[in-house]
């Protein structure tokens, strides 16, 4: 295959601006130096120039200057409504190629409530939700306790912990009352679905266009065509159910060494294709590109029929404890090969190779 120059664009964590009002978790999105420095070698090691280029105004500099023939993104933006989809719009402009979802799909996927009107209008199964601009809102009528209560635009589970789970009004409402002072923004309240929580990743693209709709005829092969599901995972949150009964930022981002992952998950045949088919669902209506990763949660009391949380169209790359990463070694795939797999899929649709 011929050699590219790769310029990987991210945000490190130790060069984000710091302010006075910040959040603790403010910066538990961006990356490790240790992270980088494991894409950056395996880029290498499929045979192609790799430097990186941190994702902010410099950018607009440093990417011309490096001249790459594309960009491995996994920008998560530092301050909007759509920051992760800043650094994309800029290579847009420049008419420089990179990996993963373009500017719509990263600004959807985002903005969570937006995300579920989306899967609602195509009747993907979706916990029934409200959104709350203040803690004094009227609750819909079609709100049933328990409920989730979660911020509309944040992830690595910032803002979630066992307090998310309330059970009547006052818990409620002191719980959006938190969320909104402590992250600015509008509360996520959804049903609460007890059960178990499985996250699906795949690698790859739809065959042809693809309309961000449903096909006629859901068995049609072009649903699925073109993608690789891997292993669904399960993270085992039994040993801490004294404190976390949910995977919550302290888990995901304290804890992740210590935590059970459970994959391929404990499912039967018939759930895992299933799972992947609202997961390639997802990917189209979305209008996910080359990677994505699914999350889910698994009705105990309706045997384990599953509703789709949230798509992360720029998942995690850590080695060893992201969850795509150890989606993709359940099924004998190292780092390198899957972050090759991943540049790949994009050079592929921008027909470079």
């Amino acid at each position: 295959m011929k050699k590219f120059r790769v310029a990987l664009l991210a945000n490190l964590k130790k060069n984000a601006p710091r302010f006075e009002w910040m959040t603790e978790d403010q910066w538990d999105d961006l990356d490790s130096e240790h992270t980088l420095n494991a894409l950056i070698e395996a880029i290498r090691s499929g045979g192609h120039i790799c430097e990186f280029l941190e994702g902010d105004i410099t950018l607009v500099d440093t990417v011309r200057s490096f001249k790459p023939d594309i960009c491995f993104n996994i920008c998560e933006g530092h301050f909007g409504d759509a920051r992760e989809a800043q650094v994309p719009a800029l290579l847009e402009m420049l008419r420089i190629p990179y990996t993963g979802s373009k500017v719509l799909t990263l600004s959807l996927a985002l903005d969570k409530p937006m995300t579920k009107r989306v899967l609602t209008y195509h009747e993907l199964p979706t916990p029934t939700f409200q959104v709350f601009e203040r803690a004094d809102d009227p609750i819909h009528d079609d709100m049933v306790f328990p409920l989730f209560v979660k911020p509309s635009r944040e992830g690595t589970g910032m803002g979630i912990s066992s307090q998310s789970i309330v059970h009547n009004e006052a818990e409620l409402r002191e719980q959006v009352a938190y969320i909104v002072a402590r992250y600015k923004q509008t509360a996520l309240v959804e049903q609460y679905i007890e059960g178990r929580e499985v996250t699906v990743g795949l690698v790859g693209n739809l065959a042809g266009p693809a309309a961000r709709r449903l096909p006629e005829d859901e068995d049609s092969p072009l649903m699925q065509q073109g993608l690789k599901f891997l292993p669904p995972m399960e993270v085992n949150l039994q040993p801490f159910f004294d404190t976390d009964v949910v995977y919550s930022n302290r888990l995901k981002v304290a804890l992740a060494d210590q935590l059970e992952y459970l994959c391929p998950a404990p499912l039967d045949p018939e759930q895992i294709e299933n799972l992947n088919w609202y997961t390639a669902a997802v990917f189209r209506v979305t209008g996910g590109l080359d990677v994505s990763r699914v999350d889910y949660r698994l009705d105990a009391h309706d045997n384990w029929k599953p509703y789709i949380l949230e798509t992360n169209p720029l998942p995690g790359l850590s080695p060893g404890i992201s969850d795509l990463v150890i989606e993709a070694a359940a099924e004998g795939i190292e780092h390198a090969q899957l972050v090759n797999m991943i540049l790949e899929a994009a050079l592929r649709r921008y027909g470079m190779i």
